[in-house]
């Protein structure tokens, strides 16, 4: 194949093969229109090969759409619809049998329950985020198109956010640093800023140096690390934190393994004994969201 200069992780195509959407752009002897899936587990690993002992890339969740490419030996090599991530995921994880979504779940974490009853039988979980198809919705549950029951104050329609998205990547405080992760059994650096800008209705690519490259504005980064306010991205190579305020960081991180909030300072000064300065400041200039019901 001749050398291209698209990032394999955001653009389908291998040496024998590539998305028809990358015809003319990539050179493979055979391009595949690909056909669409839904994810039907609850959360999903996706690898960047089709090898189970590797750690993962990312997670995909339950209800998100993704297009295959190629199918063989019980992997799915896909592209997701929800942020272009390419990547190899269980072919069992997925049905071709589309429910368009509805609603998706606000709160860090749910159930789904056999009948509309907080006593009921528990099922899968499910984190913030996931997508749901609600066939009827009532005052405490909703029932789904198929025939599970979610609670109502778990969920939103799709045009309803979260007013902050700081205040949603705070609600996974004590969460597990898991890498690849996005859910509330575990997460990443940044998986965690991904979560919480989507809970906000913000688009947000998956890793770090890509968040760093098409998020936000430059702040310029004073010695003092004086001048942030909420919501700032913190960058270094390879990771990524929040800012609660002008003080605390909050990042999902191997030092904690969890995510954790601490002083800007003490961060910064722990990574770059590591021999890691860092890297960029972004400031997210954030759009008005519909706040989804209390």
């Amino acid at each position: 194949m001749t050398k291209t200069a698209l990032d394999p992780r955001l653009h389908a195509y291998r040496d024998d093969l590539a998305a028809e959407t990358l015809r003319g752009k990539v050179s493979a002897p055979r391009y595949v229109a690909g056909q669409v899936r839904q994810v039907v587990h609850p959360a999903t690993p996706l690898w960047m090969r089709p090898d189970a002992r590797d750690g993962w890339a990312t997670q995909v969740l339950f209800g998100e759409l993704v297009t295959v490419y190629d199918e063989k030996q019980g992997w799915a090599w896909v592209q997701l619809a929800r942020d272009g991530y390419v990547g190899y995921l269980r072919a069992r994880a997925l049905s071709p049998q589309v429910k368009r979504p509805t609603h998706k779940v606000r709160a860090p974490g749910t159930y789904l329950y056999a009948s509309a009853s907080a006593k009921a039988l528990p099922g899968p979980h499910l984190s913030m985020t996931a997508l749901l198809c609600v066939a009827e919705t009532g005052p405490t549950f909703a029932r789904l198109a198929e025939g599970a029951f979610v609670p109502m104050r778990h969920i939103a329609e799709l045009d309803r956010f979260a007013p902050d998205f700081v205040a949603a990547a705070e609600r996974f405080a004590g969460t597990p640093y898991v890498w690849g992760g996005k859910t509330r059994l575990g997460l990443d650096c940044s998986g965690l800023v991904q979560v919480a800008m989507h809970a906000a209705g913000l688009d947000c690519p998956r890793d770090s140096d890509m968040q760093q490259a098409d998020l936000g504005r430059e702040v310029a980064i004073r010695a003092d690390l004086d001048g942030l306010q909420r919501g700032d991205l913190v960058f270094w190579k390879g990771h990524v934190g929040i800012m609660t305020d002008g003080f605390l960081l909050l990042h999902a991180n191997a030092h904690h393994m969890a995510v954790a909030a601490e002083p800007l300072r003490a961060a910064v000064d722990r990574i770059a004994r590591a021999g890691l300065p860092v890297a960029a400041i972004k400031r997210i200039e954030a759009k008005a969201a519909p706040e989804a019901r209390d």
